[in-house]
């Protein structure tokens, strides 16, 4: 005899099934460096089930000097990436990869140039004749353009790929590093390099938003509730990590190894200032600030850091940010 049921069973039979399903939505993150509190957000949505809420499955895999996130996103071994920062981003659409960033994590530019005081280094029209170490992960884009504005030619200057370690630098093995005010510089500091003479990329009016998250125009187009639904918890989980430090460390610290819960704590500390200055207050977290941008893409063109101009519209989509709930990427002061 055929079993019949009753209406209401049925009906929570079809929510158990809709929900396995939703569940099984698998998904990469690609991170643009190892594990560590510049990644919180991600690491807290993971260990929240905010991702699981959004019927995502999330396996966060991190980056390192050599792993390009905009070429694994683009060539789809990754679904989703943090990557570089505004530069990145459009020097990757100039060379036709089929990337967007749908949110941007820091507001503010967060690395600078250090030198020692014995360098003879002043400013970025110092840096001719000297051997000057950068991330070839989007920043040489920034430094190129640096050059650029203070009249500085590549040719004239020994750029070389900078390592994870600044021992190097250390070392007296180059003249230049370039660190973030998150990770390295705050490393610089506790080995005693307190009299570091600093340059801003900002000195020479480069204003770059960094961090960026992004994935695919495939993913965009057959899939937008999943990109939807991954920058929803992404940002819900920075927000908890903002408002719940001592947690997120915790669950930074359980996702890593070898972390020094200090250097971690200093680290949110830093990227949360980085994430809610300027715009990430006044819009919220991950705002895609168009504007800020567009300058950016015309500094790139005219300092010869990207061949040819960039619609940024093909490269950044804020439609996704503007339908996050505003709950989502509002912090508590």
């Amino acid at each position: 005899m055929m079993k019949t049921f009753s209406a209401p069973l049925l009906a929570a039979a079809a929510v158990i099934c809709a929900t396995s399903a939703q569940a099984d939505e698998e998904v990469t993150l690609r991170l643009k460096w190892l594990t560590q509190a510049q990644f919180a957000g991600p690491y807290v949505a993971e260990a929240m089930g905010f991702y699981d809420e959004e019927g995502l499955d999330v396996t966060i895999q991190p980056g390192g000097p050599n792993i390009n996130v905009e070429t694994m996103v683009a060539s789809g071994a990754n679904t989703f990436g943090i990557a570089s920062g505004t530069e990145g981003v459009l020097a990757s659409r100039a060379k036709g990869l089929p990337i967007k960033a749908i949110g941007i994590d820091h507001q503010v530019t967060p690395y600078v140039y250090v030198t020692k005081p014995d360098s003879g280094i002043k400013t970025a029209a110092d840096f001719k004749g000297k051997k000057v170490a950068t991330w070839f992960t989007g920043p040489q884009y920034v430094l190129y353009s640096v050059l650029a504005a203070n009249g500085v030619e590549q040719s004239d200057v020994n750029i070389i790929s900078q390592s994870v370690t600044l021992q190097p630098f250390i070392d007296g093995e180059f003249d230049v590093a370039t660190a973030t005010l998150y990770n390295e510089y705050n490393t610089l500091l506790a080995k005693g390099l307190t009299d570091l003479v600093v340059i801003s990329p900002e000195d020479s009016g480069m204003v770059s938003q960094q961090d960026a998250i992004i994935t695919s125009d495939e993913m965009i187009a057959e899939k937008p509730e999943v990109v939807q639904g991954f920058l929803d918890a992404t940002l819900r989980g920075w927000k908890y990590a903002f408002e719940h430090p001592e947690e997120a460390i915790d669950m930074v610290m359980d996702a890593g190894t070898g972390l020094d819960r200090d250097h971690q704590t200093k680290m949110l500390e830093k990227v949360q200032e980085l994430m809610t200055g300027t715009t990430g207050t006044s819009e919220g977290l991950g705002y895609l600030n168009m504007d800020a941008i567009s300058t950016i893409e015309k500094n790139l063109v005219k300092y010869k850091a990207i061949d040819e101009s960039v619609d940024i519209t093909t490269a950044f989509d804020s439609s996704f940010w503007e339908n996050v709930p505003a709950e989502y990427k509002t912090v508590a002061k």
